[in-house]
Order: structure tokens, then C-alpha cells, then sequence
């Protein structure tokens, strides 16, 4: 049961969670180096499943909180600050990779100065069979969440909030599934590797990293299918799914510049 608060901000009591997921988090990252070095596997897995029950444990706060009041206007306001400044970092992150690719494909760094410019080799993938079926895949897992967030915010619709959602997360599988599946085919037939050629480099960092956030979107959604289902969610009090909302939206945008960029460069 929500309580009355006579401010709007919220006190935090003291908690565990931030220390032991700093040290989950070291954990899998030495684990991580010692991976990379071949040493073992096993002190990374050890630090990625403390780094899960730590992040399953903290929000699970954060959603029991939102349930006894504490969430106020002002509490969610600083919530869709912090997200926007994290996905503000995420976009930071993709530049990279955009960096990357462009800086070598218009200009790549030679080992001798003074050296001839040299075309680098650009192996185009064919944009209009695959990458094309999974740009509109996620264009529509984009309506389908804006048709659920539309459903919460405006009518008050549970029922289309849930098949909005369900939707959206069936494409979202959909997208890792093909993406899967053009991995298999440039590795398999095409001779790519993952290794050892720089456009081959960035191309799977680039991909590989979106269709990582991919998955992580689509259980973001299906956590929030599943609040939905247990009557979680207001048209007031819903930050949780407009931040998946939002996330998935980032995860699409960011798709739509890898189409034209990554895969109708070489056309």
C-alpha cells in the first residue's frame, strides 16, 4: 500500500547493492582478462551471474518502491534523467564503432607517412535481402511499442498494452534469429572472419554490439510484459516501460544508420 510522503523527494535507506555490484562488476572484468589471456572462463561467469542477481535484487527494490509511494513527480523525473543521460552514453558508444568504419573507409591510417591513399576494401552484404527483412522487423516492433505505450498513457488499456508488448518481443526474437542466421551464412560460405581484416572488424563489432542490445531490449520488454500482466503500470506511474520504450526506440534508430551505413555503403 502506498504511503503519504510530506516531501517529493525520496530518502534512501542504506543498501548493500551498490558495493556488491561494484565488486561483481571487478570480478567479471578480471575474470574477463583472464579469459582473453586463457587462463580460465570461469571467474568471468562467476562475476556475470553476481553482476545479474545484484541488478535482479537492486530493481527489484526500485519496483517495490514505486509500489509503497515513494516514486513522487520529482523522484520521476531524476529516474528519466538518468536514463536519458545513459542512453545518451550508449550513443557515445556507437559513434565509435561509426567512427571506425567511416574514418577507414574514406581515409585509412597508412604505417609509412607520406604514403599513397589505398581504396580499402569494402565487401558489400547484400542490404535488400536480410538487412532489409530485419530493418522492417524492427520498424514494426518499434509500432507495436508505441501502440502498447499509446494504450497505457492515453485509453488505459491493459489488453492492448500486453499485445502491444507480446508483439514486439516476438520480433524482437524474430531480428536475433535472422541476424543469427546472416552470421552463420558470411562465416559459413562467404570466407568473412572476425578477425584479422578491419572491415570485417568493425563490421561485426557494429552489428554484433546492436544485435547484443537487441536481446538486451527484448528482455527489458518481457520484463515489462510481465509487470503488465501482474497489473503493474499507471497512466501516471509507468517509467519502467516508457525507459524500455525509449530503449527500444534508441535500438532502432541506431539499426536504421547501420542499414545505410554498414550495408549500402559498398552498393
Amino acid at each position: 500500500m502506498a504511503h503519504e510522503k510530506n516531501h517529493d523527494y525520496h530518502i534512501l535507506p542504506p543498501s548493500t547493492w551498490p558495493l556488491l555490484s561494484s565488486i561483481a562488476g571487478c570480478v567479471m572484468l578480471v575474470g574477463g582478462v583472464f579469459w582473453m589471456h586463457d587462463v580460465t572462463p570461469f571467474v568471468f561467469l562467476g562475476g556475470l551471474v553476481a553482476v545479474l542477481y545484484c541488478m535482479f535484487g537492486w530493481w527489484s527494490e526500485v519496483v517495490a518502491e514505486s509500489h509503497v509511494g515513494d516514486h513522487t513527480n520529482v523522484v520521476r523525473i531524476g529516474l528519466r534523467y538518468g536514463f536519458i543521460l545513459f542512453i545518451m552514453s550508449e550513443v557515445m558508444f556507437f559513434v565509435a564503432w561509426f567512427w571506425t568504419f567511416f574514418k577507414e573507409a574514406l581515409y585509412p591510417m597508412d604505417e609509412f607517412p607520406g604514403s599513397t591513399y589505398v581504396q580499402p576494401d569494402i565487401i558489400p552484404v547484400d542490404a535488400f535481402h536480410l538487412p532489409l527483412i530485419n530493418t522492417l522487423i524492427l520498424l514494426l516492433s518499434g509500432c507495436a511499442v508505441t501502440w502498447a505505450h499509446h494504450a497505457l498513457v492515453h485509453e488505459n488499456n491493459r489488453k492492448d498494452l500486453i499485445a502491444g508488448l507480446s508483439i514486439a518481443i516476438v520480433l524482437g526474437m524474430l531480428f536475433t534469429a535472422f541476424q543469427a542466421y546472416e552470421y552463420y551464412e558470411l562465416l559459413a560460405h562467404d570466407d568473412w572472419t572476425f578477425g584479422g581484416d578491419l572491415f570485417f572488424s568493425s563490421f561485426f563489432m557494429a552489428t554484433g554490439f546492436h544485435g547484443f542490445h537487441v536481446v538486451i531490449g527484448t528482455i527489458f520488454l518481457a520484463v515489462c510484459l510481465f509487470r503488465a500482466m501482474k497489473g503493474h503500470f499507471t497512466q501516471e506511474q509507468h517509467v519502467g516501460f516508457e525507459a524500455a520504450a525509449w530503449y527500444w526506440h534508441f535500438v532502432d534508430v541506431v539499426w536504421l544508420f547501420l542499414f545505410f551505413a554498414v550495408y549500402m555503403w559498398g552498393i
